[in-house]
């Protein structure tokens, strides 16, 4: 029997597969092309308030989906995020910082343009994660994380020592965000759209919401390129990696690179979010909550990555808003638990209930309502619903072919 008559025998050819795709594309398309409307016409309609913690959110995101490159992508557990948040923001406050006094501390500063800031916030982060990673390469799962939490004492050491950098205890206040002459923080220039005054919360969500999505975009084509798909082998054997020609030690070495720049640019917009930056702002409990946002949203899922920021960074916010309303939260100096308690304990809660009953995290989650919507357009006998007439042309199963193995090398 040929592999075309065996085909038309279990009826199940080619076409539902090419009409499906097409269908789901579309409706990505579609969810993607409202959610991008939403939030640009957002700042039109909401208060500062969420305009501010939208910005918060965003930064939150940068610094997730480099983790997930990390750990979820590659499988190398890191606790050292924080001190890669804090290595972006202290260059940032730096070199775009002007040259001062806070009491007995004398504070210095390039006074470059806070994009240069930016720029070098993001490379000196991107190079301490290059430095520490041949440590990175030659360990793995527990070991590695130990190793990296070192990372966070010495820097919170570093960051309390270092007056004139970064202010020691009490902190230093974070230079304006400028571009081009365009001022994100004041009314130079006074701005109005549809009637309404852009100033700084709505002049910053623009901001943030342009770095999250190119960052998103970046990550989605870099896991779908040939170093991609080398990496998430990584994650299932390295030595299987290894036989198929990926350089182990050099992918580990690039992961961490870019999970670094990832961090410090997390960490500029962490800065420009609070308005000054403190040592105590990147402790280790930093690093825990950005595991938390990976793990909650998916490990190795951009998009979940990105869903388990705005879970983790937006509800500590959310709850002290909304104190007064919210059972077993109060304000300060009140009973119940404060906003910040509160908030790690449900997301806590959510991280058990997820580790129990949907190891994907959210976006396996998604993804069951995903299979759900297509299981809905076939038949009780599992076929589908339209049979196509490419079965009765004769068209092979040949026609779709199948991803190409993960390969480090360029050959």
């Amino acid at each position: 029997m040929s592999e075309s008559t065996a085909t038309q025998v279990r009826g199940a050819s080619p076409a539902p597969r090419s009409t499906v795709a097409p269908r789901r594309s579309r409706t990505r398309l579609i969810v993607v092309g409202v959610l991008l409307l939403l939030l640009l016409v957002a700042p039109l309609y909401v208060n500062e308030f969420w305009l501010r913690t939208g910005f918060a959110v965003f930064g939150a995101i940068v610094g997730a989906i480099g983790l997930n490159l990390l750990v979820g992508t590659t499988g190398q557990l890191s606790l050292a995020h924080a001190f890669f948040l804090a290595v972006g923001a202290i260059s940032y406050v730096y070199v775009s910082g002007e040259s001062g006094g806070i009491g007995i501390v004398k504070l210095g500063g390039l006074g470059l343009p806070p994009l240069i800031g930016m720029i070098v916030g993001v490379l000196l982060a991107g190079l301490a994660g290059l430095l520490f990673s041949p440590i990175a390469a030659r360990l793995r799962g527990i070991y590695l994380g130990v190793a990296s939490l070192g990372l966070v004492f010495i820097g919170q050491h570093v960051l309390n020592s270092w007056d004139t950098v970064t202010g020691g205890f009490n902190g230093r206040a974070a230079p304006e965000f400028s571009l081009f002459g365009f001022h994100f923080a004041n009314q130079d220039p006074l701005l109005f759209i549809a009637g309404v005054p852009f100033r700084e919360a709505e002049r910053l969500w623009y901001l943030g919401l342009v770095i999250a999505g190119a960052s998103y975009w970046f990550a989605r084509n870099l896991l779908r390129s040939r170093p991609g798909r080398a990496l998430q082998t990584l994650r299932d054997s390295e030595v299987a990696a290894s036989v198929m020609g990926v350089n182990v030690q050099r992918y580990k070495g690039r992961v961490f690179l870019v999970s670094s720049m990832y961090a410090g640019l997390s960490g500029v917009l962490y800065a420009l979010s609070i308005g000054s930056i403190a040592p105590e702002s990147f402790g280790l409990e930093v690093s825990i909550q950005y595991l938390a946002m990976i793990v909650l949203g998916g490990l190795g899922s951009v998009g979940g990555a990105a869903l388990g920021a705005v879970f983790i960074s937006a509800m500590p916010l959310v709850f002290q808003k909304y104190a007064d309303v919210l059972p077993f939260v109060g304000t300060a100096g009140e009973g119940g638990l404060a906003a910040g308690e509160a908030a790690r304990f449900l997301y806590g809660l959510a991280i058990v209930l997820v580790i129990l009953f949907e190891p994907a995290g959210l976006a396996g989650l998604a993804g069951r309502f995903r299979r759900r919507g297509r299981d809905a357009g076939r038949d009780p006998g599992g076929g589908p619903i339209a049979a196509p007439a490419a079965a009765a042309t004769g068209s092979s199963t040949t026609d779709v072919p199948s991803d190409r193995p993960a390969q480090g090398s360029s050959t």
